[in-house]
Parts: C-alpha cells; structure tokens; sequence
C-alpha cells in the first residue's frame, strides 16, 4: 500500500515504523514539512515530504497530530483524495494537559464529528483508543492469537471504513471492531471503559456499551489526575512495565465507574 503519514509523534511515529516494515511505500509529514520528517524518514525508509504531497495518489491518509493543530493544516488539502480512499484520524482532545481549549468540544461536540468538519471530509475515527507503549509491542499478531488486542472503528459504512478495517487486521496486526457511526464515537472518548484497555475484540464490543456520556467533564478530569498521578510515580523507563501499569489503572478506573451508576445505553 501507498499511505500517507500526517503527524511524526508517539502514535504517528510508531504506525509509521510498522508500515514501513511491512514493506508498504509511506509518504510522511509533520508540522514542519519534509524537513521536520527527514530524520525519521532516514530511520525508517519513509519518504518525508511536504504536506501537499502527503496526500496525493495514496491508498490512506492517517492524520495524527493534536486537535488544535488540525485548525493549521492547508484549506482543501482533502479536496482532490478520491472518495474511496480512508482518511484516519488517531487523535484524542486533552484539554488543559496538551491542548489549548477549542470551544465548540468543550461544550460537547463530538470529536470525530468535529475532525470531518475541520477536514472538510468525513473521517475513520481508529487507533485513538491504544496507548503507544500497546501499539509498538503488540503489533503483528496473526489473526485467532490469544493476545490480539482489538482497535475500535468508527465511520460511515462504506470503501473507506472497509479499506481502514484491513489496514489495522492485514497490514499492523490488530482485530478490528467496526463500531458504527461517528455520531456514536464518543463512546471512545478518554475517560470512557473501552480506552486504552487492551480488550479483545468481544470485551470491546461489551465495554463501549457500557459508556455513558460525560457532559459535566468531571469524569475525565478524575481519569486525568489518576493517570497523572501514576505516569509521574513509575521510577522505570521500562515502557513494558509502565503500559502496564497504565491499561491496569485504565481497567480499574472504568470498573469503578461503572460501579457508581448505570451505564446509560
């Protein structure tokens, strides 16, 4: 395949390190064009070039840059991909830890929702819901193996979420999990029972069911102090340990929760 990189971070970086060992041709980019994804494109064998190039006679386009930064990206920069072709967008909105408050998602807007209107296209809203430390040890799993971890899909019906599906099963190694509609992805926002868990592809399944919506915030601000908290005490740079570490707080914090009131499904 032919995929086209946007973001050269945690996320971006390591899915760029997969395909590229995986034989497939990757065009990357990041903010600062092909220069700032040169020493990358050196390490991997990618081809660093600027953002307009990123996207042209692609089978993919993976976006994987903050929020705030999608507001920066060329007008129309989607505009000549034909409609078949699957424009991924792997991110999470942080507010007040890694991102600049953005309105109209502070008062609830959901996120994915919110990327196709930046984008100016509907998007595959996938790998959004993988902590990077589970995306670079446990990638390549052959199809049936007993720890696949399963990776969450949202988007239309259609070429698009098709062509994302075997991307994620064929070409890095997970299960992947057609959840629905982008209107319902807010089920994978942070904070929510089917983030970062390492579930198989049932416990997913039963897990994003179980999401209720977290219209005051304080939900994820109490998922944002624990995860804080932890990341700040872990004395090793062992990233095996300290993921972890971290899908066992996910799980519990999620089980707690749910425990407190009933899911609104």
């Amino acid at each position: 395949m032919k995929i086209g990189i946007i973001g050269t971070g945690m996320i971006g970086g390591t899915l760029i390190r997969i395909l590229t060992q995986r034989g497939n041709e990757v065009l990357i980019t990041n903010s600062r064009g092909a220069q700032g994804a040169q020493e990358l494109a050196l390490e991997t064998g990618a081809i660093a070039v600027d953002i307009q190039d990123v996207v042209k006679n692609v089978d993919a386009v993976i976006i994987s840059i903050p929020f705030p930064a999608m507001l920066k990206l060329p007008g129309g920069l989607l505009d000549s991909l034909p409609s078949h072709v699957p424009v991924i967008d792997t991110g999470n909105y942080y507010p007040g830890v890694r991102d600049n408050a953005i309105p109209d998602l502070d008062e609830g807007a959901v996120q994915s929702i919110w990327s196709s209107r930046v984008l100016g296209r509907p998007i595959i809203k996938a790998f959004n819901d993988i902590l990077v430390g589970s995306l670079q040890q446990k990638y390549g799993r052959i199809k049936g193996a007993s720890d696949r971890i399963a990776l969450a899909v949202w988007g239309a019906d259609g070429p698009q979420k098709d062509a994302a599906m075997r991307l994620i099963d064929e070409e890095i190694g997970f299960d992947p999990v057609d959840m629905g509609s982008l209107e319902d992805s807010w089920r994978q926002h942070p904070g929510n029972p089917g983030y970062c868990c390492e579930w198989s592809a049932e416990e997913l399944l039963q897990k994003v069911a179980q999401a209720e919506k977290d219209t005051t915030g304080d939900v994820f601000k109490a998922w944002v102090t624990g995860a804080t908290q932890l990341v700040a005490s872990q004395q090793s740079a062992d990233v095996a340990a300290a993921t972890k570490q971290l899908v066992a707080f996910n799980r519990q914090f999620f089980e707690q929760r749910a425990d407190e009131s009933p899911a609104d499904v």
